[in-house]
């Protein structure tokens, strides 16, 4: 039987629909993009870490 007049019923599994596919590889295209930005900061902030300590060595280095 259906659950509504003229409307079958609908599976209990998951919605496969290629709305839902699409809606979930945006979520997924999302977060992959954020992970790859914070990569980015954080390797671009490591880099003047190393930079700035490298300038401070050669600054004090001993002079002979």
């Amino acid at each position: 039987m259906s659950g509504e007049a003229g409307r079958p019923d609908l599976p209990d599994g998951p919605d496969n629909s290629q709305e839902a596919l699409d809606r979930r590889r945006l979520a997924e295209e999302t977060r992959n993009e954020r992970k790859v930005w914070y990569f980015l900061g954080y390797f671009l902030f490591g880099i003047h870490v190393v930079a700035f300590v490298m300038i401070y060595a050669v600054t004090h280095a001993p002079n002979k």
